[in-house]
């Protein structure tokens, strides 16, 4: 009978270690997978950086009256990449800066016919725009990621792994400008 109870016990140590074990690997892996879509923006952020300075370079020699709008979006591209470093709401707030820069030089852009028929600015700017939709993409990712990620950390019976084991909630990336809240402002004339 003594056996019989001591194998009992000793089988439900083992059941709750593996449910332990198979919870802590969850919530690995949601982890892993929040930093992975955080490296997957980083990507896209990183080729939007890169194309900056050439599509500056490209508008320089038509908008010689605009320099202002091309020191703010240098100057907006040089915060964005050493905000990198600063976690997720300072380099969120420093990409809604850019971005908002980067609307101002596009709607620059319009009042020179010159420029938007220039092959290489609308090269550029087709590879901006697809960056950015990537950049979207990846958002989206990195926010369902950590919206799933954050479940687990929080729902009975992983939180309780989860505080044990030292899991912290996931940062959302959010908008934080309210220019980018608002939509954009389109003019056919």
């Amino acid at each position: 009978m003594v056996l019989i109870i001591g194998l009992v016990i000793i089988g439900i140590i083992i059941v709750l270690l593996l449910v332990f074990a198979g919870t802590y690997n969850g919530l690995v892996g949601a982890r892993n997978q929040v930093k992975n879509a955080w490296a997957q923006i980083d990507v896209q952020l990183k080729r939007r950086h890169d194309l900056i300075p050439n599509l500056t370079e490209t508008v320089k020699g038509y908008m010689k009256h605009e320099r202002e709008t091309l020191e703010a979006v240098t100057n907006a591209r040089s915060l964005a990449i050493k905000a990198v470093d600063g976690g997720v709401a300072a380099q969120s707030k420093a990409e809604g800066e850019l971005s908002q820069a980067l609307s101002r030089l596009m709607a620059v852009v319009e009042s020179y016919p010159d420029l938007k028929a220039n092959q290489n600015f609308l090269a550029l700017q087709e590879e901006l725009t697809s960056t950015e939709n990537k950049i979207g993409f990846s958002r989206q990712f990195y926010n369902d990621s950590v919206l799933k990620y954050n479940n687990q950390t929080q729902m009975f019976p992983s939180n309780i792994v989860a505080s044990m084991a030292g899991f912290k909630p996931g940062e959302f990336f959010e908008v934080t400008a309210p220019d980018e809240r608002e939509a954009p402002k389109v003019s056919f004339s």
